[in-house]
């Protein structure tokens, strides 16, 4: 697919450094539809290697309000992160008209229009730069992270691991295929409940084939990490606060050193 790159310098404040990244808009044409994204590119991304972080933003966000909220590029420079924009979509829970951005809730749903932004964006990456094809991740919250396990279900071989956020696994498990991945969930969440995450953690477990007792995995202020190895080397990471659907400030930077410690076999 052909983009247009547009050199902008925009600096957005991330939630893990007090300093700020420049990140580029970035388009592309899709199915006639002119899709946009953020994107940190590294330094030296031309050269060598460089792991890729795809983020997208829960429903009625978009792509700056991620790049505020996540700051991915500011707590791993080295890596090429995009942050996608959704369209407009109809809710499953809020704004049933379809009036704010979102993603699609699955596999045919909108045409696959997201799944085909994703393809055109990867591909187009890989063209330009020297992606790290074993460290590419996703990660999102709330519809974006239904979104996220979406891509794990239909597009699970390109990903090393993958890390939702207040969102439902559930509906995907179907299609789900054992790699590592941590979900994010509040526990007095009024919007997704979190009885429904849980669901759909117990889910993952079993389908990763993790051990039913977690250990300590690492904490941030109110949110606490329970780790849950596997035998196949497809380890669960639940990250648990007393919280509601608020994506919690402190999450990104246990979700990078989550990606960090794996990488595709």
């Amino acid at each position: 697919m052909r983009y247009i790159l547009l050199a902008l310098a925009c600096w957005l404040g991330g939630s893990g450094s007090s300093s700020a990244a420049p990140l580029a808009q970035r388009t592309w044409t899709i199915d006639g539809v002119e899709r946009q994204a953020l994107v940190h590119v590294p330094a030296k991304a031309s050269e060598e290697p460089s792991p890729v972080v795809f983020a997208f933003h829960g429903h009625g966000g978009n792509m700056n309000n991620a790049a505020r909220m996540f700051g991915y590029e500011t707590l791993w420079p080295e890596a090429i992160v995009v942050y996608m924009q959704g369209l407009k979509t109809p809710g499953r829970l809020t704004d049933p008209e379809g009036k704010k951005n979102g993603w699609q809730h699955g596999a045919g749903d909108q045409g696959d229009r997201d799944l085909k932004f994703f393809d055109a964006a990867l591909a187009s990456l890989k063209e330009d730069y020297q992606v790290e094809e074993t460290r590419i991740y996703a990660t999102g919250h709330s519809n974006g992270g239904g979104f996220t396990y979406l891509l794990w279900a239909k597009r699970g071989e390109v990903f090393a691991a993958v890390a939702p956020s207040g969102s439902v696994a559930t509906k995907y498990v179907g299609d789900l295929k054992p790699k590592p991945a941590l979900h994010v969930a509040g526990e007095n969440d009024p919007l997704v409940k979190f009885a429904w995450q849980k669901a759909g953690i117990d889910a993952v477990k079993r389908i990763n084939g993790c051990d039913q007792k977690g250990q300590p995995w690492d904490k941030a202020g109110s949110l606490v990490g329970t780790a849950y190895p596997s035998k196949t080397g497809t380890p669960f990471v639940s990250l648990i606060s007393p919280g509601n659907h608020k994506f919690p400030s402190e999450a990104p930077t246990l979700i990078v050193k989550f990606f960090k410690q794996h990488a595709k076999m």
